[in-house]
């Protein structure tokens, strides 16, 4: 049996008439671990747009920007080291320490990252975007998923993704346990997906499994094209 799973045998659909669009957004997720980085990496290598959601949320957050200083506002001086960045560090155990401070950090950030990505996405080229979050599910106040025509899963077991994030990052198994417990499970994150790869493997059987969805999204997005033309 192909680790390769998909419902590409239906032609594309709108999810809604916000999200139609002329071109095709393939939203790309998985948890800590899974390969999603691998895949977004190796779909960059086809010359396929990609828009990193963790890479945004940075960029939205850097000196100077407005969104800081709506943080600022929001919580205080705390919040900037002494070069006038955010202290991520003093932020992350902060918001970790009271849910509600998380609540309101993202109402701040999350939609700065919505109209950023919206940007990102109006100035492709590409014949088709892969628009990576590893809370692409999760977080869906920010709204990234509502942007997307499919959504595009990389699973794995626990004991793969403890073991490679462990590797990776050098991080303690506590520590990437707590960061899963934070995340929606295999199951619940599968379920709300259009295809999924199941990566337990090596890098070239993760990019045997993606090779066909690079083909069916291609002829998608043609067919989007020409039902929007």
């Amino acid at each position: 049996m192909s680790n390769y799973a998909s419902s590409s045998s239906y032609p594309y659909q709108p999810q809604s008439p916000q999200t139609k669009s002329k071109t095709l957004v393939v939203g790309l997720t998985g948890g800590i671990g899974s390969g999603k980085s691998a895949a977004s990496d190796w779909f960059a290598q086809q010359g396929i747009d990609i828009i990193d959601a963790d890479v945004i949320a940075h960029q939205v957050v850097a000196k100077g920007s407005a969104t800081l200083r709506k943080i600022k506002r929001k919580f205080g001086d705390w919040v900037l080291n002494a070069a006038g960045e955010m202290d991520r560090a003093a932020v992350r155990t902060h918001v970790f320490t009271h849910p509600e401070a998380l609540i309101e950090l993202e109402a701040i950030t999350h939609p700065a990252i919505r109209e950023a990505a919206k940007l990102q996405l109006a100035a492709s080229t590409s014949p088709y975007v892969v628009l990576s979050a590893p809370l692409l599910i999760e977080a869906a106040e920010a709204g990234l998923a509502n942007l997307c025509q499919r959504i595009l899963v990389i699973d794995a077991t626990e004991e793969t993704q403890l073991a490679r994030a462990s590797q990776r990052d050098e991080q303690s198994v506590q520590k990437i346990k707590a960061i899963m417990i934070n995340q929606l499970s295999r199951e619940e994150r599968n379920r709300h997906a259009d295809d999924v790869i199941f990566n337990e493997s090596d890098l070239a059987a993760l990019y045997l499994q993606l090779e066909p969805l690079h083909q069916n999204y291609l002829t998608l997005a043609q067919q989007l094209k020409f039902a929007a033309d």
